[in-house]
C-alpha cells in the first residue's frame, strides 16, 4: 500500500508525540508514582509504535516497541523510572528525532539500527525485573491465546456482525445508502494471534475497504481500534455497491489478516423487537428508563453522541497565500479611500451610500485582516517546551542544579516570528546556565539556594509580545567585559573611560565576542548573543539586557504580533513618503530650534527633563535641496528598550494599515528600511528601521 501520502501527516504528529513523550518523562522522573503520567506515555509510545510500523518503518517501529515494553513493565508496577532508566529513555527519544529528521529530507528511516539503545532497554528490563521483555510479552501472549480460544469457541456460526445493535441515526444512514442502490454488509476480521500491531492492521484494512464503500458502524468502534482495546477481530457495517468476494479479497490483502467473513446485512426494526420475548436484561433495562435516566452507553463511530473534530491542519504556505490576498484587497482599500476629495470623484462626494459602502468596505478589511492573523497565529509554547529537556541536560553537563521556571506559553505569536524564535531563546538560557548561574559551591557560600533558577516569561503588551530570560546567577561582570574588550582591541583606552554600564553589556552583542576563560561545546566561541541580536531584528524586534551584580541578569526581547500587515505613521521629508511603524514610536513633538542643544558636538532636546538625541532626517537620507527655515520642528521620538531618538521630519500625513513588501537583495545600502509599502495612490513607501538608526 502508497503510504506516501500519509508522510507529511505522520511527521507531524510524531514529533508531537515525540515532544509529550518528552515532557512526561521529565515529570516521571520526578515523580515516579504518577499513575496519570505513566498511563500518557504508554498511550504516546503505543500511538508512535503503530504509526511507524504502519508506514512500514521498521527501525523506528523496533526501537520505539522496545521502548513500550520498558514502559509496559512500569505501568504494571515491576520496574520503577529511576535516573539511570530516564538516561536510556532520552537516548531513544533522541534516537527517534534522528529517524524522524532523516524521514523529513529523505522519505527513508535510514540504516541507523541503534542496537546498543535497545540492548541497553533489554538489559534494564532483565534487572529491575528478573527477566526479559520477551518473558513478559510471552506471557501476554499465551494469556491473549486463551482468551481468544474462549471467544473462538463462544462465537457460533453466526457471524460476530449479525449481533451488531443499531440505532436510529444507524437505520437512517442504512436506508439512504439502500435508496442510493448500495448494498449493506456485515464485515468480520480476524487478525493473526501473532500480529503485534493490531490497531496498524485494522488501520490498512480500513483504508482498504473504505475505497469499496462507506463505514456505517464499527464495533468496537474506532476509537477503540485505534487504542488496541479489542481482542483479535472486529466487525463492521458497510454499505457498497461491490460484491462480497470483492471486499472479502480486499481486507485479505493485508498481511497478518487470518480471515475476513462477508456477509448481507439485515436489522429488526423497534416494532419487531417489541413483540419478541422479552430477556431479563432487557426487562431491566425499561425499568431503567420509566424510572429514571439509564446509565450512559458508549456511542459508536457514526451515531449522535460522538463529538466531531473542530480542528483542521493547514499548510502554512496557504496561509501566506491568503495573507498576500487579504494585503492586496487593503492596498486596494486605500487606494478608494485616497481618491476622496479629488476631481475624479467631486461627484461622489455628496453620495450617501457610496461614503458607507467605502466604510463598510474599510471594517470588512479590517476584520478579515484580524481574523486571518488570528488563523495564523501560534502559541509560544510550540516553541519552549522543548526547553524544560534542554536545561536537564546542561544540569548534567555543567555539573550545576538547576530549575527552569516558565510561564505565559500560551502567548501567540504570528508563524513565521514563531519559527525563527528557538535558536534565540536557546542561546539566551544556554548563556544563563553557562555564564549566569554560579557553581552549586559557590551558591552556598554566597547563601544562596543550592539549586539556580531560570525564568522564561511571555507577554503581550499592545502590538508587542515581550519574552524576558532571566536568572538568579551572579550578573554579569562589567569589569570582566572590560578587561575583555580591552585586551582584543574591541575598545581603547579612552573609550572604556567614558563608557556606561549599558554600552559596557551591549559589547556581549558584537561578533565574536565572549567572557568565557575556555571554548566548550556550550559557549566560548562569540556566536551566542550576536545571533540574538541578528536575527530578532530580522524579526522587526529588540532585545535588551538588565543587570544586577550578585542577583541575576535579565534579557528581554520584544517582536511584533506580525510581520506581513502593521500600522504605520506616514511622514514627509522633503518630497517623499517614509512609513514608521506605531509601535515604535514613543510620541511626536512639536519644537522651537531654539530647543536643540549641543552636546558633545551631537543634538539634543530636552524633553521633560529627559535629555534625548536628535537627527534631522534630511541628512539621514541624504536629502540635497536646503529646508526652508522654519519656526518649528515636528519631531517623531521613537523607543528601543530604554533608548529614545527624536526624528526631525519636515511634516506628518497621519496612520495608515501598511501592508509590508520585503525588498528582497537588490538594495544593498545600510539597513535604513526594513521593507517598502504600497501607498494608495500607486505610490511606493520605504518603512524606516528605527533599531538600526539607534
Amino acid at each position: 500500500m502508497d503510504t506516501s501520502q500519509y508522510l507529511e501527516l505522520f511527521i507531524d504528529e510524531t514529533k508531537e508525540h515525540l515532544q509529550a513523550l518528552n515532557e512526561h518523562i521529565l515529570v516521571l522522573e520526578k515523580d515516579p508514582e504518577n499513575e496519570d503520567t505513566i498511563n500518557e506515555i504508554f498511550r504516546a509510545a503505543h500511538t508512535l509504535k503503530g504509526m511507524s510500523g504502519t508506514m512500514g518503518f521498521t527501525r523506528m517501529q523496533r526501537l520505539t516497541h522496545d521502548l513500550e515494553n520498558a514502559f509496559t513493565e512500569i505501568r504494571n508496577g515491576n520496574m520503577k523510572a529511576n535516573s539511570k532508566l530516564v538516561d536510556i529513555m532520552f537516548r531513544g527519544l533522541d534516537a527517534l528525532e534522528q529517524y524522524l529528521d532523516v524521514i523529513s529530507s529523505t522519505g527513508e528511516e535510514g540504516t541507523e539500527d541503534n542496537e546498543d539503545i535497545i540492548n541497553d532497554i533489554n538489559n534494564i528490563i532483565k534487572e529491575q525485573t528478573g527477566g526479559g521483555a520477551d518473558d513478559a510479552s510471552t506471557g501476554a501472549k499465551t494469556e491473549t491465546k486463551s482468551e481468544d480460544k474462549k471467544t473462538e469457541t463462544s462465537v457460533s456460526d453466526l457471524d460476530k456482525y449479525a449481533k451488531i445493535e443499531v440505532n436510529e441515526s444507524d437505520i437512517l444512514a442504512i436506508e439512504a445508502a439502500k435508496q442510493d442502490g448500495h448494498k449493506i454488509y456485515g464485515v468480520t476480521v480476524y487478525l493473526q494471534e501473532s500480529c503485534i500491531l493490531k490497531a496498524a492492521r485494522a488501520f490498512l484494512v480500513f483504508k482498504n475497504l473504505e475505497t469499496k464503500g462507506e463505514l456505517i458502524k464499527s464495533v468496537p468502534t474506532i476509537e477503540e481500534i485505534e487504542d488496541e482495546e479489542f481482542d483479535f477481530d472486529f466487525s463492521w457495517i458497510i454499505a457498497s455497491k461491490s460484491t462480497a468476494e470483492e471486499i472479502e479479497k480486499a481486507g485479505m490483502s493485508v498481511s497478518e489478516v487470518a480471515q475476513v467473513r462477508v456477509g448481507e446485512f439485515n436489522y429488526s426494526t423497534p416494532a419487531e423487537e417489541e413483540v419478541k420475548e422479552e430477556k431479563p436484561a432487557d426487562k431491566s433495562q425499561k425499568e431503567e428508563k420509566s424510572g429514571g435516566e439509564a446509565a450512559p452507553k458508549k456511542t459508536s463511530h457514526g451515531s449522535k453522541g460522538k463529538v466531531a473534530s473542530r480542528s483542521v491542519r493547514v499548510d502554512i504556505d496557504k496561509l501566506d497565500v491568503l495573507m498576500n490576498l487579504v494585503s492586496e484587497l487593503i492596498i486596494a482599500k486605500n487606494g478608494l479611500i485616497s481618491v476622496r476629495g479629488t476631481e475624479e470623484m467631486a461627484a461622489f462626494e455628496g453620495n450617501s451610500v457610496f461614503n458607507e459602502n467605502l466604510e463598510y468596505l474599510e471594517r470588512i478589511t479590517t476584520n478579515l485582516h484580524e481574523s486571518v492573523m488570528k488563523v495564523r497565529m501560534v502559541p509560544i509554547e510550540t516553541v519552549v517546551n522543548r526547553f524544560p529537556r534542554m536545561i536537564r541536560d546542561l544540569n548534567r553537563k555543567l555539573d550545576k542544579k538547576m530549575e527552569l521556571y516558565m510561564s505565559g506559553e500560551d502567548t501567540e505569536l504570528d508563524r513565521t516570528v514563531i519559527d525563527e524564535l528557538g535558536d534565540p531563546l536557546m542561546h539566551l538560557l544556554r548563556n544563563s546556565a553557562d555564564h549566569g548561574l554560579e557553581s552549586n559551591e559557590e551558591r552556598v557560600k554566597l547563601g544562596k539556594p543550592e539549586v539556580g533558577s531560570i525564568y522564561l516569561d511571555a507577554y503581550q503588551e499592545g502590538n508587542n509580545v515581550t519574552i524576558e530570560v532571566r536568572d538568579d546567577g551572579g550578573g554579569i561582570d562589567i569589569e570582566k567585559i572590560k578587561k575583555k574588550a580591552l585586551e582584543k582591541g574591541t575598545i581603547t583606552e579612552q573609550q572604556a573611560e567614558t563608557m556606561t554600564e549599558k554600552d559596557y553589556i551591549d559589547l556581549l552583542f558584537k561578533p565574536s565576542f565572549s567572557t568565557a576563560d575556555k571554548v566548550s561545546d556550550i559557549s566560548g566561541r562569540g556566536v551566542g548573543l550576536d545571533v540574538v541580536k541578528t536575527k530578532i531584528e530580522a524579526l522587526g524586534g529588540s532585545i535588551d539586557a538588565k543587570t544586577v551584580k550578585g542577583e541575576g541578569s535579565t534579557f528581554t526581547i520584544q517582536l511584533p504580533l506580525t510581520l506581513a500587515i502593521i500600522q504605520a505613521l506616514m511622514i514627509v521629508v522633503a518630497n517623499e513618503k517614509y512609513a514608521i511603524p506605531l509601535g515604535n514610536i514613543d510620541t511626536i513633538e512639536n519644537i522651537s530650534p531654539d530647543d536643540i542643544k549641543l552636546v558633545q558636538s551631537k543634538e539634543v532636546i530636552n524633553l521633560r527633563g529627559s535629555v534625548i538625541p536628535v537627527v534631522r532626517m534630511r541628512e539621514v537620507l541624504c536629502v540635497d535641496e536646503e529646508a526652508e527655515e522654519q519656526e518649528e520642528f515636528i519631531v517623531v521620538v521613537v523607543k528601543k528598550g530604554d533608548q529614545r531618538l527624536g526624528l526631525i521630519t519636515d511634516g506628518l500625513i497621519g496612520q495608515q494599515e501598511t501592508v509590508i513588501k520585503s525588498m528582497g537583495h537588490y538594495i544593498t545600502c545600510e539597513k535604513l528600511f526594513s521593507g517598502a509599502t504600497i501607498l494608495g495612490d500607486g505610490e511606493v513607501a520605504l518603512i524606516l528601521d528605527t533599531n538600526t538608526m539607534m
